[in-house]
């Protein structure tokens, strides 16, 4: 065979194989845990590659958040379970 062909072929090949070896780096490293990250109702920082809790504006501030409907549906948001209720003295 041409000698050309040849080393043409090698590197085809070489290329096809990072190529594979990338693709698979970047599932393995960032598909695959930003999947199980929304999964889990987290938020997913592609550039970090950090899965991180979101957090209530109102856990950090103190402040509670009046409207009932409204706090179940921010809990529910972030995928935590309704607040129990306040015990009365």
């Amino acid at each position: 065979m041409n000698p050309t062909i040849e080393r043409l072929m090698l590197i085809f090949l070489g290329v096809f194989g990072l190529a594979v070896v990338g693709v698979i780096v970047w599932t393995v490293g960032w598909v695959i845990p930003a999947k199980k990250c929304a999964d889990a109702r987290k938020w997913w920082d592609p550039a970090e590659r950090v899965c991180a809790q979101p957090v209530l504006i109102s856990d950090i501030t103190g402040r509670t958040i009046q409207d009932k409907q409204a706090e179940a549906a921010a809990r529910a948001a972030i995928g935590r379970p309704a607040a129990p209720p306040a015990k009365q003295p």
